[in-house]
């Protein structure tokens, strides 16, 4: 579904600041595969994800979904299939729009305009009822300012909004850092349920290695621009944190005292 191939990425180049983020990066994400991502700040988690988004041109390699090639692609027309939650809850919605203009809005993406005004009475029963799996009483309150709702309401309706259209692929970068714990394990828990209703394809960066442990069949570690552990299926879900520190010092060289090092 999602090919990398020799995928390099440098910020700066020819400067004193020059930055080589992605280091011939290699990867193929099959479809419905759930693939966690973990590694240290610099690793090149969120640059990878910025990068099959759009956001960064690349220097070197090729990023193909369904077998096309999207390297030419502006970020606007990988926009149309790619759905996307950010860290920051504030940026996945416009505060001045209530929750169904903003739901509207993700709704009609990368549609054709027409000059129909207004929402249907259609499309406000399915925004209700995705909003009611939410089970944070947003379904009443659909003429709101989505500038009204808190950090973790907000991250809910950014997710609602990010799969509304059943995107090909669903990237998540650390959509859950800016919550509470139990703000964080309800968006989480929502996450995987729709992820597994819809068999939808998804990229989850995340710092947490119990939750890269727990959800996803699949867990990529980098390390400086570099995919240095990929592991799926039944070996996955018999891995425990010490055995991820395990594979980063025999994948690395580098000697870990505790998990903090290697998230930090």
């Amino acid at each position: 579904m999602l090919t990398i191939a020799n995928l390099t990425k440098i910020f700066n180049r020819g400067t004193p600041n020059e930055k080589t983020a992605l280091t011939g990066v290699e990867l193929s994400v099959g479809r419905g595969d759930f693939v966690t991502m973990i590694g240290g700040n610099g690793a090149g988690k969120s640059t990878l994800l910025n990068c099959v988004a759009g956001v960064y041109p690349i220097d070197a390699g090729e990023i193909s979904i369904d077998g096309v090639s999207v390297n030419r692609w502006s970020e606007y027309r990988r926009a149309r299939f790619l759905g996307r939650v950010f860290q920051d809850p504030m940026m996945g919605t416009a505060a001045d729009m209530t929750i169904e203009e903003n739901l509207a809005l993700a709704n009609r993406r990368g549609k054709r305009r027409t000059l129909r005004w207004g929402i249907t009475s259609g499309e406000r029963a399915r925004y209700c009822k995705m909003l009611a799996a939410l089970d944070l009483g947003l379904e009443s309150r659909v003429t709101s300012k989505a500038g009204l709702l808190s950090g973790g309401q907000r991250q809910a309706l950014t997710l609602v909004m990010a799969i509304l259209q059943t995107p090909k692929l669903l990237l998540l970068d650390e959509h859950t850092a800016a919550l509470d714990p139990k703000t964080a394990e309800k968006v989480l828990a929502l996450t995987d349920e729709f992820i597994q209703t819809d068999n939808l394809t998804t990229m989850m960066v995340t710092h947490n290695m119990r939750h890269a442990l727990t959800y996803g069949n699949r867990l990529l570690m980098m390390y400086e621009g570099r995919v240095i552990v990929d592991v799926k299926g039944e070996d996955k879900r018999r891995l425990k944190v010490d055995d991820l520190l395990g594979l980063f010092e025999r994948a690395s060289g580098q000697r870990l005292e505790n998990d903090r090092m290697l998230l930090s």
